[in-house]
């Protein structure tokens, strides 16, 4: 199962999910999507999807096909990429897209970037004595506890609880910000700013920490609309 799932990376974009798949046959780069996508149906439902196929070929059938079969998992198709003539225009005829626009400068706060091909997912919650440390974006698909540490050149996603130590933006990106549903994290440090213990929320909201104008580091909530 791990070989097939390694030909296809889900990456999160602006506008949803993007599926990118390793040079294979149609059939096992399709076999492999699906197999990610049952091995987590909470994560991938309602879920927007795209996919750059790079030069596949896809006719009608093979992109139909698959829509009906994210369809009756709550998935939209909408954009389907390729340096196939014949792919995009299946595509285009089936009335997906074909290009995937990037963030304007002013949306970079609140709907952070991490699109390039430097992002890391992490599948599970980070327990006491674990230490995640990538050269780009991390998205976290749980809770970091008490004790764990995550560390990024890039932005740090958390869809969960915070309780440890996280510090984005690690080589000096004052761009760099980080979001959780849940920020209660014993320091956040983004570049060389350094933010006080938090305390737990009596109502926690997601917040997205960055680094102001004046250049402090401050949590507000999180406005992905």
């Amino acid at each position: 199962m791990e070989q097939i799932t390694s030909l296809v990376q889900i990456k999160g974009i602006r506008d949803g999910l993007l599926a990118t798949f390793a040079d294979a046959p149609w059939e096992e780069q399709r076999l492999a999507l699906l197999a990610q996508i049952d091995e987590r149906p909470a994560f991938f439902q309602g879920a927007r999807l795209a996919m750059d196929v790079g030069v596949q070929t896809l006719k009608v059938n093979d992109l139909v096909d698959l829509r009906d079969f994210l369809s009756e998992r709550n998935i939209s198709l909408w954009a389907v990429i390729s340096e196939s003539g014949t792919t995009e225009q299946t595509a285009q005829l089936l009335g997906l897209a074909t290009r995937i626009s990037k963030p304007r400068p002013e949306e970079r706060k609140q709907t952070p970037e991490i699109s390039d091909d430097t992002a890391l997912f992490v599948n599970k919650t980070l327990r006491s004595g674990t230490r995640v440390e990538f050269p780009g974006n991390v998205v976290v698909l749980g809770d970091v506890n008490a004790g764990a540490e995550v560390i990024a050149e890039g932005s740090v996603i958390i869809w969960g609880r915070v309780r440890g130590m996280i510090h984005a933006g690690c080589k000096g990106d004052n761009s760099a910000v980080i979001c959780a549903l849940d920020l209660s994290a014993t320091q956040l440090r983004i570049a060389n700013e350094v933010s006080a213990v938090l305390k737990p929320p009596k109502d926690p909201r997601p917040e997205i920490a960055s680094i102001n104008k004046e250049g402090h580091l401050q949590a507000e909530l999180w406005q992905t609309g």
